[in-house]
């Protein structure tokens, strides 16, 4: 198999139980923590601008309402995503995958990101963040690694920018998971970690696929995934785990 660029422990959304999730102050307290690779959602706002949100929605983590792909960049970019969390975070803005495009480059870390489309975007959101991403980190040592539940996501990525590596992101490990991951041309499948097992890592090694986990918040849990020779950890816990480990 060839060398895998990426650390071992990623964080999830950021260190996104401790600062407001998929935002820049949320990477900042990760990088703090000892972490040097990221996890982050990616959608596209109205006018096509990639942006960091985990939900189809507003309400959970901004202030804002409705579904967040019916907003220009101009109006998402005015909300509050971070005074949910607690009063000291107020004011913490949305992050555009450029920002952190530039954070991650700039401090030398990796990043996987997440293609969430929003619904009947699939193919646009793919396309629009793999073109971007190949041009943000034109040069990089280590590329960003494109993940998605949504096969027509990995499909439209894999077309726009087929240098990028990609992961099928699992739930759980259904009859024809490596098959999907192979005609996807995977790197990696990323799988709950309640679902790994010793057999599927070798059926997936045997592929020449990666296989990370999400996510993995237990030291019990990622006790018996680096015993199964894991290639990557996904986890909220960054105050709990040594990402040197």
């Amino acid at each position: 198999m060839t060398a895998w660029p990426y650390p071992r422990w990623i964080a999830h959304r950021g260190a996104g139980t401790l600062a407001p999730e998929n935002t820049l102050a949320a990477l900042r307290e990760g990088w703090r923590h000892g972490f040097r690779a990221f996890e982050c959602d990616a959608k596209l706002s109205a006018d096509g601008v990639p942006f960091l949100l985990h939900d189809d929605t507003l309400e959970r983590t901004t202030d804002g309402r409705g579904p967040a792909e019916a907003l220009n960049w101009a109006e998402l970019s005015r909300l509050d995503a971070g005074g949910w969390l607690a009063p000291a975070w107020a004011g913490e803005p949305p992050a555009t995958l450029q920002a952190v495009a530039a954070f991650v480059r700039a401090n030398g870390c990796a990043l996987n990101i997440e293609l969430k489309p929003g619904p009947g975007r699939a193919r646009a959101t793919g396309e629009a963040v793999a073109a971007l991403a190949a041009r943000w980190w034109a040069g990089a040592a280590v590329p960003p690694l494109l993940s998605s539940f949504d096969a027509d996501a990995l499909a439209a990525a894999r077309s726009a920018a087929p240098q990028l590596p990609r992961a099928l992101l699992l739930e759980a490990l259904a009859d024809r998971w490596l098959g999907q991951a192979q005609r996807l041309d995977c790197a990696a499948v990323v799988v709950e970690h309640t679902a790994l097992g010793a057999e599927a890592v070798v059926h997936a090694r045997r592929a020449g696929l990666r296989v990370l986990a999400y996510t993995v918040n237990e030291p019990g849990d990622a006790r018996r995934l680096l015993d199964l020779g894991i290639d990557g950890l996904i986890t909220d816990a960054v105050d709990r785990f040594d990402p040197a480990s």
